[in-house]
């Protein structure tokens, strides 16, 4: 995990989303606990339990954003799920157990990217010697009286030439021959209460040795056979028991698990029909946020320091609705505000993958540089807060649409018009939106 201090968090945060400061110093604070637990030293490290996190408000306003941009500043097991997808057990589905399993996953590629990356330069090694052997085949037997010394004094030295211009790409383009090993990758479906499971099991060494093997040859380029035979030393040079050992203690040590659309599973209960399936969701994850083991396919993991944040927009229902076992097991609240026009105008202009910057990105692939006055940038801004207010608060995602329907025709006219250069400023805007923000109905149907 990266050493990241609240403050740089919080600074990295800012480059993608406006406002929100609170929920973005929260965040800051529960990841930065997570490092500093592991500093920790004697029996109270393993009592420190994290602060899961809660967030609530409206749709739109960057909750799932700061989850994804904490996933890549972490650089940490990081998954995000959704409460809708999971069921109550004894119904058909997925339990909520697999999403620890999909975090060990995650971590198990993480670490053999790792891995993979320690090892390139000497796998790189090793399959140009291969190559260079299947390039320069040995001779079976001396000609015109040299000695084998001799040949093989020559044949090093042409070698040697081969591999400077397999290193230079000058053979690239040549075809050669390489043998590949399909091996049987036995699967097992397993049907448990909670419905269909699909986990791989590994075979034991001994039996996978017995099992068929076939190898073919294929003929491909010299550059496609280096790639493939990169790729097959870097596996034989991974030890893969070590690296599934330190992604699940990776895991249990660093995982974080966000749960969106936590909203959906709470409510009220009337006593039957769906309520009853959302408390019963509701209780199945109360034990994995608590602190359980749970079973995968690469041994036992215990969720007690894996960091849950829990989204909803919770239109219908709020935090409260939530059985109070489960509100109990995340003790910090953040409050999402819902998006102001000011926010909007930021918003299109200063994150790094702001719309703007992303709707000039993709005219400039037709040659045209477009510009955006600042009173246009005001109207785009003011014309999706006053949508917003008439119709489904959607928050930002409104932009989206109000920025659709504004380029519509540039966008369908501009390979055929050759425009070089194309200005939007605040008339514009308005006449392209007006009629719509004024007829409810329209607005409705095309925003």
């Amino acid at each position: 995990m990266r050493e990241l201090t609240p403050t740089q968090i919080v600074n990295e945060l800012d480059k993608y989303i406006i406002g929100q400061d609170d929920a973005k110093r929260s965040v800051a604070i529960a990841l930065r606990n997570r490092w500093r637990r592991r500093r920790v030293e004697g029996p109270i490290r393993d009592e420190i339990l994290p602060a899961n996190i809660i967030m609530h408000g409206p749709t739109g306003v960057g909750k799932t954003e700061v989850a994804r941009r904490l996933a890549r500043l972490a650089q940490a097991p990081f998954i995000k799920v959704e409460a809708t997808k999971y069921t109550e057990v004894g119904y058909v589905g997925r339990d909520v157990e697999s999403m620890i399993r999909d975090l060990v996953e995650i971590a198990i590629n993480m670490e053999k990217e790792g891995a993979y990356a320690e090892v390139e330069a000497r796998a790189r090694r090793n399959a140009d010697d291969r190559l260079l052997e299947m390039l320069l085949p040995r001779a079976s037997a001396t000609t015109d009286g040299e000695d084998a010394d001799t040949l093989e004094e020559r044949r090093g030295r042409t070698k040697e030439k081969l591999r400077q211009k397999l290193e230079a790409g000058a053979l690239d383009a040549r075809e050669v021959t390489i043998e590949t090993t399909d091996r049987p990758k036995p699967f097992i479906e397993i049907f448990s209460s909670s419905g269909l499971e699909e986990m791989g099991v590994s075979l034991p060494p001994g039996l996978e040795k017995m099992m068929p093997t076939t190898k073919k040859g294929r003929k491909v380029t010299v550059d496609e056979a280096r790639r493939l035979l990169v790729e097959e030393e870097k596996e034989k040079l991974v030890d893969m028991d070590r690296v599934v050992s330190r992604a699940v203690k990776t895991v249990e040590e660093s995982g974080i698990v966000f749960i969106d659309e936590i909203d959906k599973i709470a409510g009220a209960g009337s006593g039957h029909g769906p309520d009853v399936s959302r408390e019963g969701v509701q209780r199945d994850i109360l034990p994995v946020v608590e602190g359980c083991n749970v079973n995968t396919k690469h041994g036992v993991v215990k969720t007690d320091h894996i960091l849950f944040i829990a989204a909803g927009a919770f239109h219908t229902s709020k935090p409260s609705d939530l059985v109070p076992e489960l509100q109990g097991r995340f003790p910090i609240r953040v409050e999402f505000k819902a998006l102001t026009a000011e926010d909007f105008e930021r918003i299109l202009l200063e994150p790094e993958n702001a719309l703007i910057k992303q709707y000039a990105a993709l005219v400039a692939a037709d040659g045209c540089e477009i510009e955006f006055t600042a009173g246009a940038v005001r109207e785009i801004a003011q014309t999706a807060f006053l949508v917003n207010r008439k119709m489904e608060n959607i928050g930002a995602r409104r932009l989206h649409t109000i920025m659709t329907t504004l380029l519509e025709d540039i966008l369908f006219e501009l390979p055929e018009s050759h425009a070089g250069r194309l200005s939007i400023d605040e008339t514009t805007v308005r006449e392209k939106l007006e009629r719509i923000v004024k007829d409810d109905d329209l607005a409705r149907f095309v925003l």
